[in-house]
C-alpha cells in the first residue's frame, strides 16, 4: 500500500484510494471518539472517507461530516454521541435512482 516501507499512518497520507475506518463509536466512559480536534500529535488530517462504527456510518465530504445510516438499535440521540458536528443526510431517505 501506498509509500514502500515508510509505516502505516505515512502510508495513509499517499492516498492510495479510499480510506474506510471501522471502530466503536464512543470510549468505554462514554466519551465521543468521533472529535472535532484530536488531543495528540497527528500525521495528516481529511484522510479518511468513510467511518463505520458499532452505532453508524459517516461519510466525509466537502460540507463536512455526513451521518449516512444508523444501526438498528442505535441510540436516537446519536449526533450528542458525536463531539464532531453531523449533517443528517441519510442514505435510507434518499430517493431511488
Amino acid at each position: 500500500m501506498g509509500g514502500g516501507a515508510i509505516g502505516g499512518a505515512m502510508d495513509l497520507l499517499v492516498k492510495p484510494g479510499k480510506l474506510i475506518i471501522a471502530m466503536w463509536h464512543c470510549e468505554r466512559g462514554g466519551q465521543p471518539k468521533i472529535v472535532n480536534a484530536c488531543q495528540y500529535d497527528v500525521t495528516g488530517t481529511g484522510c479518511v472517507d468513510l467511518i463505520v462504527t458499532d452505532l453508524a456510518v459517516i461519510e466525509r465530504e466537502g460540507r463536512g461530516l455526513v451521518l449516512r445510516e444508523c444501526a438498528p438499535g442505535a441510540p436516537a440521540d446519536i449526533v450528542k454521541l458525536t463531539e464532531a458536528r453531523l449533517i443528517v443526510d441519510l442514505w435510507a431517505a434518499r430517493p431511488a435512482g
